[in-house]
C-alpha cells in the first residue's frame, strides 16, 4: 500500500513538472515568434500562485550601444505609476484622513470645480480637459518655461477651462486626474509626493529598485545608467528603431511639462512583483479596500464607466478564467502592463521598450497560462513589403507581396 501511494505521488509530481514545462514552452514559443517578427523587445515575468512560471528578456535596452535588456534593468513604467498614486489615496482613506466621495476643493481650496470628487479622479470620470489646455498658451509665450506641480493650481485658476462633460456623466482616461490626486496626497499627508510614495509604498513592499525619475529627465538626459531607453520605428518599413529622446518634438514636450503623479517612475519586473505580493499580503492596503478598488465605478446613469475603471485599477470584462485587474503604461516608444488574476493569484508583468502592445500580450499570456488557445503571432505583410520596397524597389516588393499574401498561417 505504501508503494502504491509512493507511485501515485511520483506520477503526480511528474505530471505537475510536465505541465509546468508545457506552460513555459507555449509562452516561450509565443514570445519567440513576437521577437522574430520584430514585435517585442523587453522583459516578461509570469507568476502562478507565488511561483515563477516564465521569465525572459529580449532585445536591447540601447539599440545604438547594443546593450541587452536584462531582468535587473530599470524600465520606465509610465502610467503604471498611477496605481502607486491610487494606492496612496486609498491608504489615506483607510487612515480616515479623507473620503473618496469628498469634493476635491475640500483639500485644494482654490480648485475651481466644486462638483468634482476624489472618486471622479480615481476613475477618470471627472470631465477635466487635458492639462495642456490650461498651459499651452503660456508655453507658446514662454517656450523655455518648465511647468511643475507647483504651477498647476495657479494655472487652473488663471486659465479656467470648461469641463468636457459633467463629472460622472462619461469617462475618459487622462493624466490630469492623477496630477490632482498627487496634490491631494501632498496636502493631506504633509509630505511631498515622492517621499510619501517611498515611505508608504516602496519601502514597505521592499521595492529598492523603483524610483521617481521625472519624464523631463527621461526624455532629455543623453546618458542614463541601467535604463531601457524607449525606441520608435519612425516608419512601418524601418528595420531599426531610434531612441525616442532623439526626436525633437518628444524632447520638447516632456521638457516643458514636468508634472508628476501619473507617469514618472522606473522599476524592474521583480520590483513590480514585490508590489504585487505586497497587495496579496495586505501590506499596503486592507483586503476590503482592494475589493472596492477592483469594482468599476458607476456613472451617473448607473452604468459602468466605459473603460471599466475602478479606484485606480482597470477591470477586465472577461471573467472566464477569473477576475482580472490591470494597469497599462505607454509613452513614445514604450509600453508596460501588470495584469493580475486575483481569483487564481496569477500575475503577468511585461515591459516593452519599442512597441505599444504590452497589454494585448499580457492578456494572451494569461490565456496561455490557463490552457487557452492563442493564435500564433504573425508577421506584418505591410512591413515586409515596405522593407523590400525601400531596399530593392517596386518590382521586388511586388514579387514579395505576391509570394506572401496567400501565406495566412504566418
Amino acid at each position: 500500500m505504501k508503494r502504491f501511494f509512493l507511485i501515485i505521488y511520483i506520477v503526480f509530481l511528474v505530471t505537475r513538472s510536465v505541465q509546468g514545462q508545457s506552460k513555459q514552452k507555449v509562452i516561450d514559443d509565443y514570445f519567440r515568434a513576437l521577437v522574430e517578427n520584430q514585435q517585442f523587445s523587453g522583459n516578461v515575468l509570469v507568476v502562478d500562485n507565488k511561483k515563477i512560471v516564465y521569465e525572459r528578456s529580449f532585445g536591447y535596452a540601447d539599440q545604438v550601444a547594443k546593450t541587452p535588456n536584462t531582468r535587473n534593468i530599470t524600465f520606465p513604467i509610465a502610467s503604471i505609476t498611477k496605481i502607486f498614486t491610487a494606492t496612496a489615496i486609498l491608504q489615506l482613506k483607510e487612515k480616515g484622513l479623507l473620503h473618496i466621495t469628498d469634493p476635491v476643493n475640500r483639500y485644494l481650496t482654490v480648485f475651481p470645480y466644486p462638483e468634482i470628487t476624489i472618486r471622479h479622479l480615481l476613475s477618470h470620470t471627472s470631465g477635466l480637459p487635458p492639462y495642456n489646455a490650461y498651459f499651452d498658451q503660456e508655453k507658446k509665450a514662454n517656450p523655455d518655461k518648465v511647468f511643475t506641480n507647483k504651477d498647476f493650481l495657479p494655472g487652473l485658476v488663471a486659465n479656467r477651462q470648461p469641463l468636457i462633460y459633467q463629472p460622472g456623466e462619461k469617462g475618459n482616461y487622462d493624466n490630469i486626474n492623477y496630477l490632482v490626486l498627487a496634490l491631494i496626497i501632498e496636502k493631506v499627508s504633509g509630505m511631498n509626493y515622492e517621499s510619501y510614495i517611498k515611505n508608504n509604498i516602496l519601502q514597505p513592499a521592499g521595492m529598492n529598485q523603483t524610483r521617481l525619475f521625472p519624464l523631463t529627465e527621461q526624455f532629455n538626459k543623453p546618458e542614463i545608467k541601467n535604463y531601457a531607453y524607449p525606441h520608435v520605428y519612425l516608419h512601418l518599413y524601418d528595420t531599426i528603431p531610434v531612441k525616442s529622446n532623439s526626436i525633437p518634438y518628444v524632447k520638447d514636450y516632456w521638457r516643458a511639462y514636468g508634472f508628476n503623479g501619473f507617469a514618472d517612475y522606473v522599476s524592474t519586473i521583480h520590483d513590480l512583483w514585490k508590489f504585487d505580493k505586497a497587495l496579496y499580503h495586505n501590506i499596503l492596503l486592507k483586503q476590503q479596500t482592494l475589493e472596492e478598488a477592483f469594482v468599476p465605478v458607476k456613472l451617473n446613469n448607473h452604468k459602468n464607466n466605459p473603460d471599466e475603471f475602478g479606484l485606480g485599477w482597470e477591470v477586465e470584462k472577461d471573467t472566464s478564467i477569473g477576475k482580472m485587474v490591470y494597469h497599462s503604461g505607454a509613452a513614445m516608444g514604450l509600453s508596460s502592463n501588470i495584469l493580475r488574476n486575483v481569483t487564481k493569484h496569477q500575475t503577468v508583468i511585461i515591459f516593452d521598450n519599442t512597441h505599444f502592445n504590452a497589454h494585448a500580450n499580457a492578456t494572451k499570456v494569461m490565456l496561455l497560462l490557463n490552457g487557452k488557445h492563442v493564435e500564433k503571432p504573425k508577421r506584418s505583410i505591410a512591413k515586409l513589403y515596405g522593407n523590400v520596397l525601400m531596399i530593392k524597389g517596386a518590382s521586388a516588393a511586388r514579387e514579395t507581396l505576391e509570394s506572401l499574401k496567400n501565406d495566412t498561417a504566418n
